[in-house]
């Protein structure tokens, strides 16, 4: 009946909005590192006071009651304990899967020149950490627990990067992010090949079969998240029989999994339904509405978005709860102080890592194949080396693995909380004494990145004597207007000058302005760069998508690559350098003006930056012929 149906969509949507309201401030919590990593410390320490408390013996009895279900002749029976570290922390390596399946496809190491850094200082900070363990402990009954010290912890680090790094800090926060991916590959490769300790390869052969069902429904197109969730749970229990340790489904699940930025008519068919129901608000179109959407975006980001809050205040905190207790009594603190597996651990942890990404990153970035990006200084690099002595949560994981005795736990275990107070306390050093140096020198007015014509977007000659950097937004009406006193410039100084633009689109106060960019970057590649900047320059008022199509036409493009591109993203990295770069410079609005490399304060009319440009010329002949002439 439709007055049924009206109440029953009533209801629901009241119910959703209630949901969503939980769901949305649950999700604004994790996403805030600093936030998440407080319940995970304070998770941490309310394990560290139970077992010191007076009722410290009831830890070990209720991480131990067992709990499990039977179905005919099979079982499966697991301590507390056991469930969250095999099960509960399979989602958690799931989370690092998807993340890294999403970087590895259209994040930060598809451009392997910007991500070979921090790989190699990834890799360096995995192999220095475990020989300085090994130099510690060769020989011992601890020497099987290396794995402790190679791992950073991504959540706790970025937490701390928040708190105490420079400002502005993005270059270093996406270094530790790419750095953090590929030791999460590094440390997960550790788990399946040195702390598996026998095999079944009948049920091994079950959980590869459930991989391969799961590539089976990528392949069908399959969009439901119940299907893959129920084939996820039996490969899950596949591996956990098998012997391989049973979060490592996860990780091979999340690396199955597509991810791809929405199409064009996958958007456009969301609109057309939604649009349906705002005409006729009904059940059916609620429904249709909603599977379109769904199916717009790529499972691995749905599935992000879906778990991230349940990992970051349920999962992670239950697992501080059930391996942080360690005992802090004279005895065993006398015993952590004399031990060479605690010691191991801190200076695997603290030494080795910092050394260990310092001298990858250095080593690296001498290569024809890999370079720094600009602005990231070595105090912060160094900054960001020793917060990766951070290795918490992996760390404690690994301790679980690889011994069996209780006191060395407890050793390694110290020797883990040492290192990350050591760690933290050195990275946020590190960063005080460089805003000591930036204080003393000053806001920077040197461009910090040289113009390059292989990359740089430049009108006039390459090689001309005086240069003009400007950082633009296209819909700022003061930019359009300084368009032209360029042009203006450009008839004064002719081949004398080259004019380089570059990307700081204003997002907080121009919506279009990201999508104005990654328009131009499009235009571009297909060599109508120019053209489509000065047609958004002329109709900086008028950039929504169907306008940059119409621009996109006007001059000729190729509309089907043109909305690819767009679609994609796929020059967004190349945007995003430019406004970083800005950021770093603390250039925070536009235009702004860099003559001959300087920064440019004052008017910006065309006399006065052609005054500019040719008082601080280099000392060189600023005539083209006569230039011509001396070669």
């Amino acid at each position: 009946m439709p007055g049924s149906s009206g109440l029953l969509l009533r209801l629901r949507t009241r119910s959703q909005t209630v949901t969503g309201r939980i769901s949305a401030a649950l999700s604004r919590i994790a996403e805030n590192t600093v936030q998440s990593a407080a319940i995970l410390v304070a998770a941490t320490l309310l394990a560290v006071v139970w077992v010191n408390s007076p009722f410290g013996d009831t830890y070990d009895e209720f991480w131990h009651l067992k709990a499990g279900f039977v179905l005919g002749p099979y079982e499966l029976i697991l301590d507390l304990k056991h469930w969250v570290n095999d099960g509960l922390m399979a989602l958690f390596f799931f989370t690092i899967g998807l993340e890294v399946k999403r970087e590895l496809a259209i994040g930060e190491l598809t451009d392997r020149r910007r991500a070979a850094v921090p790989i190699v200082a990834a890799v360096a900070g995995l192999l220095l950490p475990a020989l300085i363990f090994l130099a510690f402990n060769a020989g011992t009954a601890a020497a099987h627990a290396w794995g402790v010290v190679v791992s950073t912890d991504t959540a706790f680090v970025l937490a701390l990067l928040a708190l105490v790094g420079p400002k502005p800090g993005t270059r270093l926060r996406l270094f530790l992010v790419t750095l953090a991916v590929a030791d999460d590959i590094g440390a997960l490769t550790i788990i399946a090949f040195f702390y598996t300790e026998s095999l079944s390869w009948g049920w091994l052969g079950l959980a590869l079969l459930g991989l391969a069902v799961v590539g089976l429904l990528r392949w069908l197109r399959v969009r439901r998240d119940g299907a893959y969730l129920a084939v996820g749970i039996l490969t899950w229990i596949a591996a956990y029989q098998s012997g391989v340790h049973a979060t490592l489904a996860g990780v091979a699940i999340a690396l199955i999994l597509p991810v791809y930025p929405p199409k064009r008519e996958a958007v456009e068919r969301v609109e057309e339904v939604t649009r349906a129901f705002r005409q006729s608000p009904s059940a059916e179109y609620e429904r249709l509405a909603r599977r379109q959407i769904t199916s717009s975006v790529a499972i691995n980001e749905r599935l992000q978005v879906l778990l991230r809050p349940f990992v970051a205040l349920v999962v992670l905190p239950l697992f501080a709860l059930a391996n942080a207790g360690v005992s802090l009594s004279g005895e065993s603190l006398a015993a952590a102080a004399t031990s060479r597996l605690t010691w191991g651990v801190i200076a695997g942890l603290v030494v080795g890592k910092l050394v260990g990404v310092l001298l990858g990153a250095r080593l690296a970035a001498r290569t024809p194949w890999a370079e720094l990006p600009p602005g990231l200084t070595h105090k912060q690099l160094a900054g960001g080396a020793a917060l990766a002595g951070i290795g918490f949560t992996i760390s404690l994981f690994i301790v679980d693995l690889a011994l069996d005795d209780p006191a060395l736990q407890d050793q390694a275990r110290v020797g883990v909380f040492a290192a990350s107070l050591i760690a933290a306390g050195l990275g946020a050093l590190s960063f005080y004494l460089g805003r000591a140096d930036a204080a003393l020198s000053g806001p920077p007015v040197e461009l910090l990145r040289p113009v390059d014509p292989d990359r740089d977007h430049i009108r006039g000659r390459v090689d001309a004597p005086l240069t003009l950097v400007e950082y633009a937004d296209f819909e700022c009406p003061f930019c359009s207007k300084a368009t032209g006193s360029i042009a203006e410039l450009r008839e004064w100084l002719g081949d004398d000058l080259r004019y380089v633009f570059r990307h700081l689109p204003m997002e907080q106060v121009h919506p279009h302005a990201r999508a104005a960019a990654l328009a131009s970057e499009a235009a571009a590649v297909q060599g109508r760069f120019w053209e489509l900047a000065d047609r958004m320059f002329a109709h900086s008022d008028a950039l929504e998508p169907d306008d940059l199509r119409e621009y996109a036409a006007d001059i000729g493009l190729d509309l089907e690559r043109f909305d690819e591109d767009l679609r994609t993203r796929r020059y967004e990295k190349r945007v995003d350098d430019d406004a970083i770069d800005a950021e770093t410079s603390e250039v925070h609005g536009t235009p702004t003006f860099y003559v001959n490399g300087r920064r440019h304060l004052g008017p910006y009319d065309a006399q006065t930056l052609a005054m500019a440009l040719v008082d601080s010329a280099p000392e060189a002949d600023p005539d083209p012929d006569a230039s011509a002439a001396n070669d």
